[in-house]
């Protein structure tokens, strides 16, 4: 296997460890890209990878996203990511959460973690035990912010899918809108019942059918299978699951005016950026539209710094500034003709010092 600092999604990041701990089983990669605004943040991925290669790879390409959407989302935190290398069974121990918090410890505070696909608030519990650069932590009172960035990451997505309906269709209503969802967990999930709470037709569609069933079910809407979300026809295709889904075939089967969705890295090359906007299909910048969580877990960060609880108004106010930030994106891209998502990352790159 090559050098990691030969692949292409290495982006001058500022370390790259891989840990290994023999008494849990514990393998685990951290990647921090950039400490400029702050400690590198991002929560810690938990998934079975058929190699270290892709591992490496989704940890570079996370990172360097993480470092785009702190930025973006006005946070004094930089960019990084960890993934724990699941063995075939998925199976972890809280032997092996406590050798990742060392892990994260003897970094002496330049990466925060929180969780991310395949990890819990009750594992941050656990890895809290062993180091204070944790979030994402569950708290008692209602109004305070923490735990779950599910919720807050889903509620920044709808925020962003209206602000792009409205600049593309030209409607501030969602009512009778036509969106495809991809992925029906924790954000997905949180995202269909927001969308149809304000009337828009939703096509579902899950690796778990099941889940995306009983969800239907219980909103009215319709389902498809995985392998066929991304040909339906509709105004909105909204991306929750995993990344890199955006190539050229599969960029070239869409039937939709907009994507915009909550799941990272979409794209599978910068260049299929231009693909879309070649098609006249408006782009949300993933890292700009799916940021509720982490302004949830950097806001609960930094105020249990202080002392005292983050409270959850902070975050909506916060929220708020997505779509704000989406529609200038989509405005200067307009004139320049630029995609959107090359336009954000010159904005994120000017943002850390790299521009």
């Amino acid at each position: 296997m090559q050098s990691y600092w030969d692949l292409p999604d290495f982006d001058e990041h500022e370390a790259v460890q891989y840990v290994h701990d023999r008494a849990s089983g514990l393998s685990a990669i951290i990647a921090i890209h950039s400490t400029a605004l702050g400690p590198a943040g991002g929560g810690t991925r938990f998934w079975h990878y058929a190699d270290k290669g892709r591992a490496i790879t989704d940890a570079l390409r996370l990172s360097r996203g993480m470092s785009y959407k702190n930025a973006m989302a006005g946070l004094p935190m930089g960019g990084g990511k960890a993934v724990i290398l699941a063995d075939a069974d998925n199976r972890k121990t809280p032997e092996m959460l406590a050798a990742f918090g060392d892990a994260i410890d003897a970094l002496g505070g330049r990466y925060v973690t929180a969780e991310d696909i395949g990890m819990s608030d009750a594992d941050m519990v656990a890895i809290s035990k062993r180091t204070k650069f944790v979030s994402g932590l569950p708290v008692q009172d209602a109004g305070s912010a923490g735990g779950d960035p599910g919720p807050f990451t889903a509620k920044g997505i709808f925020l962003g899918v209206k602000a792009a309906v409205a600049f593309k269709l030209g409607t501030d209503r969602l009512k009778d809108v036509r969106i495809a969802v991809q992925g029906t967990g924790s954000v997905g999930g949180g995202l269909a019942r927001l969308l149809a709470a304000e009337g828009a037709k939703l096509t579902l569609a899950d690796v778990n059918a099941d889940r995306a069933q009983k969800l239907a079910d219980e909103l009215g809407a319709e389902t498809v299978s995985a392998d066929r979300i991304m040909q339906v026809e509709a105004d909105v295709f909204s991306p929750n699951a995993l990344g890199a889904i955006l190539d050229s075939e599969s960029i070239e089967k869409l039937n939709v005016a907009i994507v915009a969705g909550g799941a990272n890295n979409q794209l599978a090359r910068p260049h299929h950026g231009d693909m879309l906007i070649d098609r006249g299909i408006l782009y949300a910048p993933d890292y700009v539209i799916n940021a509720g969580g982490i302004i949830s877990v950097a806001l609960e960060y930094f105020a249990q710094a202080e002392g005292r609880a983050a409270q959850v108004e902070e975050v909506h106010a916060r929220l708020t500034g997505i779509p704000q930030r989406l529609t200038g994106i989509w405005q200067e891209s307009r004139t320049t003709g630029e995609s959107p998502a090359t336009v954000a990352d010159r904005m994120a790159q000017k943002l850390i010092g790299r521009g």
